[in-house]
């Protein structure tokens, strides 16, 4: 009797479990179907429209397809993100939307690079030729956030907010003294004084040549960043250094005194600013549309003939499929040659955003190029970053395009073997025997 009693609730239990797991499957299917059906819905912009940037949000190379992002429990974050070519056509837009009247602009630590935001940013210029406003407002400013700010006709921050404007700097861990302590030797195979990714697991503080190079293109990066905020604020580029390099930011009121923002306001304030800019009164709630549904209006679809095939290349450059956020040779490869045999198709453009990765694997896709190269025009567009292999891939192309804060070259090449004998047999030990 006893062992029927464990049975039965053995069984009880296992149908309740296996009713909870279908419906977490049903939700999961409902979930995608929904997802798949907002995300091809197009979204009605009324009059008197503000579109709101919130600029927290991954900016990548395309709009996440994943049917799961945003979806707390399934996609991780609860977040989504936009890709720039969507963000770019939809601002482009809105330039000539007379129901979208004005941009308000809210960020505080932008997930993206430097060239994508500048990219970004330059949409934004664009946008203001029209002659419709653009209104920036945060509690805080990391740099990134107000040189995306900066080009707004009205910056604002919270009265107890804070605004970084401190220099750029670049810092690495070093793991040699840790790898000596567990008595594991890296054993290093590098051809270029200046291919520094081993340098963490072999030396105890930065090359000469690797201090060189990361000083020059921080000075790179910083030069742009400086001259970009002075042309849309107004303030000389060298009073912006010795702002900086002088730390003088140290509360909300140093950002209006040095002209880095035009005034401390709290969101209600910004708002009711919101308001007039968009031609509602005081008693009218603003009508926002978010970038990311404004985006959904955007035209996908061309002619059928005369095409350029945009081939994207995001991530770490690997052998084989690989995933969405890597380079797959295989993929790539196939993309690139689908596009060479598609007679609709009279130009390619590949966009790389990659720092490298497999020799091999890089080969491969650069062959495809030089095939394609024959045929039809190919265009290289560098994003944040395309160096080592992203920039091998891209080398054979007729054109390449950067943004002045591309950090793009190729140095050489590098590859590590641990060595952890001395690790297993003095540390752990562990012997190995055979026949």
């Amino acid at each position: 009797m006893k062992e029927f009693f464990k049975f039965m609730f053995a069984s009880i239990l296992g149908f309740f479990i296996s009713i909870v797991l279908v419906g977490v499957v049903i939700f999961a299917i409902a979930a995608v179907a929904l997802s798949s059906m907002d995300s091809d819905k197009k979204v009605d912009v009324g009059k008197n429209s503000v579109l709101y940037l919130n600029l927290d949000q991954a900016i990548t190379e395309r709009t996440p397809k994943n049917p799961f992002d945003g979806l707390p429990i399934l996609g991780g974050e609860g977040k989504g993100g936009i890709g720039l070519g969507d963000f770019i056509k939809a601002v482009e837009r809105a330039k000539t939307d007379d129901n979208v009247k004005c941009i308000y602009l809210n960020v505080s630590s932008p997930n993206a690079g430097m060239a994508t935001l500048r990219e970004v940013r330059n949409a934004l210029i664009d946008f203001k030729k029209s002659g419709k406003k653009i209104l920036a407002y945060s509690e805080v400013y990391s740099q990134g956030a107000y040189y995306l700010a900066s080009v707004a006709d009205k910056v604002y921050l919270n009265p107890e907010g804070d605004l970084e404007f401190k220099g750029f700097n670049s810092q690495l861990t070093f793991f040699k003294g840790t790898l000596e302590k567990l008595g594991i030797e890296a054993q290093i195979i590098r051809v270029g004084n200046y291919k520094s990714a081993v340098e963490p697991f072999i030396l105890d503080k930065m090359s000469d040549y690797n201090r060189k190079q990361v000083t020059a293109y921080l000075n790179g990066l910083y030069n742009t960043f400086l001259g970009d905020i002075s042309a849309s604020r107004n303030v000389q580029r060298d009073s912006l250094y010795n702002i900086a390099d002088k730390f003088k930011i140290r509360a909300p009121q140093d950002a209006v005194n040095y002209k880095l923002v035009d005034g401390l306001a709290y969101k209600d304030q910004v708002l009711e600013e919101l308001k007039k800019l968009s031609g509602r009164t005081k008693k009218e709630s603003i009508k926002t549309v978010t970038i990311n549904d404004y985006a959904k209006n955007n035209s996908s679809k061309g002619s059928d003939k005369d095409k350029v095939a945009v081939i994207y290349a995001n991530g770490d450059i690997v052998g084989g499929e690989g995933s969405d956020e890597q380079i797959g040779s295989e993929r790539i490869s196939r993309a690139i040659r689908k596009a060479r045999l598609d007679d609709d198709i009279k130009a390619v453009v590949l966009r790389v955003n990659s720092p490298g990765g497999s020799a091999l694997a890089s080969d491969v896709i650069w062959r495809e190029i030089v095939l394609t190269k024959k045929e039809k025009p190919v265009i290289a567009s560098f994003g944040d970053v395309a160096a080592s292999g992203g920039y091998y891939i891209a080398c054979a192309a007729d054109s390449i395009f950067v943004q002045p804060n591309t950090i793009t070259g190729s140095i050489g090449v590098f590859g590590i073997i641990p060595n952890f004998q001395n690790f297993l047999t003095n540390k752990l030990g562990v012997t190995f025997d055979g026949v």
